[in-house]
C-alpha cells in the first residue's frame, strides 16, 4: 500500500491535518472512501459493536448512513502522541421518523507506519434535538463542550 500522509509520529500540525482529513471523508458518507483510510485488518469498537477488517467497516458504514440521514460531522483534535490521536466529535442526523439527533463522542486512533488507521475506538452518546437546535457545521472551529 502507498503511504497515506501525514505519517506518524505526529506533530500538532500533522495531527490536525489527519483529523480534518477524517472529518472531510466521513462527511462524504462514502463507505469505500472512508474505509480506504484504515488498514485491511483494522480493529474497531464503535459503541457496542466490535469490527475487524476493512470489509466489515464498509458494511457497518453502509448500515450507519442508511439509518442516519442528513449526517454532518465535526471533529476536533483532543490529544496526540507518536502514532496515536484522540479526538472529540459531534454529529447530527435525522432518523426515518424525522427525529433529529446530536451524537457526542470521543475516539482513540492508532496508526501504522504508512499512515493507515489500524485501531479505532469510539464512545458515543445521543441526544434528541429539534431542527431549530442544529449547530454542527463541518470545518467550522471548535465544538461546544456540551
Amino acid at each position: 500500500m502507498d503511504p497515506r500522509p501525514p505519517l506518524p509520529p505526529f506533530t500538532e500540525e500533522t495531527a490536525r491535518q489527519k483529523v480534518q482529513a477524517a472529518e472531510d471523508a466521513w462527511n462524504t458518507r462514502d463507505p469505500e472512501r472512508v474505509a480506504g483510510a484504515y488498514t485491511e485488518d483494522t480493529v474497531w469498537r464503535n459503541r457496542d459493536e466490535h469490527l475487524e477488517g476493512r470489509a466489515a467497516v464498509v458494511e457497518f458504514l453502509r448500515r450507519k448512513w442508511d439509518r442516519e440521514q442528513h449526517y454532518r460531522l465535526r471533529k476536533n483534535l483532543w490529544a496526540f502522541e507518536g502514532n496515536r490521536i484522540a479526538v472529540r466529535f459531534q454529529y447530527e442526523s435525522q432518523d426515518a421518523d424525522g427525529q433529529w439527533w446530536r451524537s457526542y463522542g470521543n475516539e482513540q486512533w492508532e496508526f501504522d507506519d504508512l499512515g493507515y488507521m489500524r485501531r479505532r475506538e469510539a464512545s458515543i452518546n445521543d441526544v434528541r434535538v429539534e431542527e431549530s437546535e442544529l449547530r454542527v457545521t463541518p470545518g467550522e472551529g471548535e465544538l461546544p463542550a456540551y
